[in-house]
């Protein structure tokens, strides 16, 4: 049957000579693949056809795209939930969850009327294959991908705070050993097409422009229970792989894999918590109950203020801002050919590194020839660990290396779209380069400037175009971590901010734009967290009493750790230069007093020399140091410390410094805040940044809180006028209210 006769499109739809169908999906209008009601509509229309024509033996889904499918759409999963709270109101609670669930499991009831229509389905996989998409390729009875190194599948919803619900954790836990199922499911991660071959997630793998056909062969030679339309698990005797879930090896799996749930997420992160039920519970029931039991704990996770926030932060916030979200409209894009790079050492080498990396030209320089090829060899030392995994080839490591010129001379920075410095972070070096690189650039080139501390106004007075100068602060490891902050200074133009941000998206980093103030937004929450660590120590809190809220709270490491990884002396230079430019009472005096006992009396520095407030033996695990139990004039005894307490202490901390950014207008938008905050500090992901936790809460609970900390650990605590005017007026910052305060609170 032609496309035309099913009305279709999303697909095509074509049957060959050997009675085997054709579906591929090509949506119009999206350079990526997604799942929406239309699609699933349309894929209904295909399974249904395939099923009822007799001349039809059975059916591939390919792409006709670059990639197979990101998987659903989650915009219309947000949908779902507005759907819910009008129905809810309208018809009550009963009637709302009973709709609310069936429509949340309708995707899981066309997969399953995919995998038992009687005819079978293979899955052709070239590019990303996940979540959803995933799901559907699972539910075909034989699944090949593409041996393309863009090739990844996966399940991924975990880091949106949802899990798979569309059988996805029935059907990865009946074809993996169920430990392995777990450990999937909980990392999200992307899996390459050998590996997902190896851990029987595809049956083959194969070059890109054999893989339709391959999965034709597979159907036509119609051999075994798959190729007549019936998967494994529907098969009379079918044995899980590790066994059933009460015997004695479904015994060594589910009490660690509950204490490992406990220890990586500590609680806070629901949807983990709803995939070892259901997998717990799902295996141990025929499959269509189970796939009912999966859609259950869906219903529930896809309610929750969890997902709710992560979706809205890390997919929808993210993408927007990824797409150019604060970029001025009326400046033509700016294909970026040559960037400089001035300053070798570790943040410069690593911003030559992603821009090679992005297909960029880069010149790297430092002050001499030497310090040049010790940066430029960074990116060696990171493509030859690529090779070591099979992430890439020899060739791809000469490749970038030749997009690299090192070199002492700046003359060479002539012909630049951009040029970043990298160097130390003092106001008169920054200035000498400031002028050597102006003195050879072009007059369109625009001057990034990478610092973390100093104020990009300020910098952009030693410069002879102020408004072609704009603050790029990565963060490190540049190569790993995602954030970008766009600083803008006074006189920045539009312009600088658009070369910036066009720069930001070709190296595949995530941007936000802030104005300009001393630590700008990232560093003065981080700032916060460090320094609430600081303040419990020198209180008397046991140091791994601190450390264990830190992660408790939700964040990726307790604040004395990152403090180490950041350095003390760091942070002692940044309490120094905040007195000595801004005044004593910018600084706390308890904080100043434990850094310098520690990186001054006691020469503890951080990780870099391997003591600070951990210890770092040689070949063995970092430990608290002893002598901390030594610096408070009176340490508390555990039993008399409130892990809640100081739990809320590192998380308000934080939130407060944010809301003042958003108060002073350093940031404008709070998807910013939100988005920045946890790809740039690992602010506990499940509330979905800074601002959401406020939101979520509510402005009046967490004005409550923080005036209750106020009360007892100082006005540190104390909240900014703008919440207070958001805790009487009932608004939130991603509501129109907040807006109104804010202009108020102005």
């Amino acid at each position: 049957m032609e496309a035309t006769l099913m009305n279709l499109t999303h697909f095509r739809f074509e049957t060959d000579s050997d009675g085997i169908a054709l579906a591929t999906w090509d949506m119009p209008g999206r350079s990526m693949n997604v799942i929406t009601p239309e699609v699933m509509a349309e894929l209904a229309q295909i399974i249904e056809t395939v099923a009822g024509d007799g001349a039809i033996k059975g059916c591939v889904i390919a792409s006709g795209k670059d990639a197979f499918s990101g998987g659903a759409d989650l915009t219309m999963l947000q949908g779902l939930g507005v759907e819910y709270a009008r129905l809810r109101t309208a018809k009550g609670e009963e009637e709302a969850m009973r709709v609310f669930f069936e429509e949340s499991r309708r995707l899981s009831l066309l997969y399953r009327q995919l995998e038992t229509c009687g005819k079978p389905f293979a899955a052709a996989i070239h590019g990303v294959c996940l979540g959803g998409a995933f799901e559907l390729a699972l539910a075909c009875h034989f699944r090949i991908a593409s041996d393309d190194d863009k090739t990844r599948v996966g399940l991924p919803e975990i880091k949106v705070g949802l899990f798979p619900g569309a059988g996805g954790t029935q059907r990865v836990a009946r074809l993996m050993q169920t430990g392995d199922a777990l450990q999937m499911l909980f990392k999200g991660e992307q899996i390459r097409g050998l590996m997902a071959r190896n851990m029987g997630l595809v049956h083959a793998v194969a070059p890109k422009d054999e893989i339709v056909a391959k999965a034709k062969e597979w159907i036509k030679a119609g051999e075994g229970s798959a190729a007549k339309g019936v998967q494994p698990w529907d098969e009379k005797g079918f044995k899980l792989p590790s066994n059933k879930v009460h015997s004695p090896a479904g015994m060594q799996i589910w009490p660690p894999a509950n204490a490992i749930y406990r220890r990586e997420t500590q609680g806070n992160y629901p949807a983990a918590q709803a995939i070892l039920s259901a997998v717990y519970e799902g295996l141990q029931l025929p499959m269509d109950l189970a796939l009912k039991v999966e859609s259950r704990y869906f219903a529930k996770i896809l309610r929750s203020k969890e997902a709710a926030a992560m979706i809205r932060t890390l997919f929808i916030s993210m993408q927007e801002l990824n797409k150019g979200a604060r970029r001025p409209s009326d400046v033509p894009p700016t294909k970026l050919k040559k960037v400089g790079v001035v300053g070798a050492g570790f943040m410069g080498a690593g911003i030559a590194y992603v821009s090679a990396l992005a297909g960029l030209n880069v010149v790297l320089v430092d002050r001499d020839q030497e310090a040049a090829d010790k940066g430029r060899d960074y990116s060696h030392k990171l493509m030859s660990g690529q090779i070591m995994k099979g992430r890439a080839k020899t060739a791809d490591r000469d490749a970038l290396l030749a997009r690299i010129k090192a070199t002492a001379d700046y003359a060479e920075l002539k012909g630049c779209d951009l040029v970043v410095e990298a160097v130390f972070e003092d106001p008169k070096v920054k200035a000498e380069v400031i002028a050597k690189v102006e003195a050879v650039i072009g007059p369109k080139t625009i001057f990034g400037s990478n610092t973390s501390t100093l104020p990009i106004s300020g910098l952009a007075q030693s410069s002879k175009r102020p408004n072609q100068f704009v603050g790029v602060h990565f963060f490190s490891p540049v190569e790993k971590m995602l954030l970008v902050e766009i600083i803008m200074g006074k006189k920045t133009g539009k312009r600088a901010l658009a070369v910036a941000l066009d720069f930001v998206r070709a190296i595949k980093k995530t941007p936000i734009v802030v104005n300009d103030a001393r630590g700008f937004y990232a560093n003065r929450c981080v700032g916060a967290y460090i320094r609430e660590g600081h303040l419990m120590l020198m209180e008397g809190v046991p140091p791994a009493m601190i450390e264990a809220a830190g992660k408790q709270a939700g964040m990726p490491v307790g604040p004395l750790s990152l403090n180490d990884e950041v350095a003390l002396d760091l942070a002692l230079r940044i309490v120094k230069a905040t007195k000595a430019q801004v005044g004593a009472d910018a600084v706390d005096p308890q904080q100043e007093k434990l850094l310098t006992f520690m990186v001054e009396d006691k020469g503890r520095a951080g990780r870099k020399n391997g003591k600070g407030f951990y210890d770092y033996p040689e070949g063995g695990e970092k430990r608290l140091w002893q002598g901390l139990s030594d610096i408070a004039p009176k340490p508390l005894r555990p039993e008399d410390v409130d892990m809640a307490e100081l739990k809320n202490r590192l998380l308000v901390a934080q939130a407060l410094e944010a809301a003042r950014s958003v108060e002073e207008k350093v940031v404008t938008d709070p998807r910013e805040a939100d988005v920045g905050s946890i790809i740039g500090f690992g602010f506990a992901p499940f509330t979905g940044g800074t601002l959401s936790y406020i939101d979520g809460m509510g402005a009046k609970a967490f004005v409550d809180l923080a005036a209750s900390l106020q009360k007892k650990h100082g006005e540190r605590f104390k909240p900014p006028r703008l919440l207070r005017r958001m805790a009487k007026d009932g608004g939130s910052f991603y509501a129109a209210p907040a807006k109104a305060a804010q202009a108020k609170a102005a």
